[in-house]
């Protein structure tokens, strides 16, 4: 079986550094191989193309990618989690959302993506700006007039695409950034006690040094 990487493609569209992304992706193999590090059904989750959860078919769990996600989010985010990747069969599914960060701080909607891929190739998309979905491939006709027809999936997908995903996108965010607060205030913090521990053991010695050429001058005064 053969997997291509659209997620390369989609990272190429972003030319704003305020441009982020929450990109879900989905792979499961029509039979086991016998290949190291090849699982049956894979899920992964990536925030601006960094893995931040993963779960495979062998291990069951769902599990943090990043110290953050591990430390912020609850456990009842991975049990959930893990019971909804249980559920999922599709050959290759990938869903996601990118924002665009607005100056007072809220993250705007740019465009969504949720396409199937089978055996590697397009199958079936999702066409967020105009409701309705797209057949790469002549299989997958019947599949879209049906999808089409349907108006509750058409509103749950652009739901999802423009709010939920963009909700869990800022959240992710958030979390990540005060990581990296709390890890460069902690830097700071110790950079700060290092300093004053070095001006301390210095000035004690400063002190010291004074004192004792003080007595020294004054044994010299009382020899002399």
């Amino acid at each position: 079986m053969h997997v291509c990487c659209p997620l390369v493609l989609w990272a190429a569209l972003r030319q704003s550094a305020d441009l982020h992304s929450l990109i879900y992706t989905y792979s499961a193999l029509s039979k086991p191989v016998d290949l190291p590090g090849i699982h049956e059904f894979t899920a992964m989750g990536l925030l601006d193309d960094r893995p931040i959860d993963y779960y495979d078919s062998e291990t069951k769990v769902k599990v943090p990618k990043q110290p953050w996600m591990k430390e912020r989010l609850k456990q009842d985010y991975w049990d959930k989690g893990t019971q909804s990747r249980r559920n999922v069969h599709v050959l290759q599914w990938m869903h996601g959302c990118e924002g665009d960060v607005q100056p007072d701080g809220s993250l705007k909607f740019v465009n969504g993506m949720d396409m199937y891929n089978y055996d590697g190739d397009d199958f079936l998309s999702f066409d967020d700006a105009n409701g309705v979905w797209i057949a790469s491939v002549e299989a997958a006709l019947p599949t879209k007039r049906k999808w089409d027809g349907v108006q509750v999936l058409k509103e749950y997908t652009q739901g999802y695409l423009e709010s939920e995903c963009v909700k869990w996108l800022k959240e992710f965010m958030e979390c990540r950034q005060q990581q990296l607060k709390e890890v460069r205030d902690n830097k700071a913090q110790r950079q700060s006690q290092e300093l004053s521990s070095l001006i301390t053991k210095n000035g004690f010695t400063i002190t010291k040094v004074a004192n004792q050429n003080k007595q020294n001058r004054a044994l010299e005064r009382i020899e002399t």
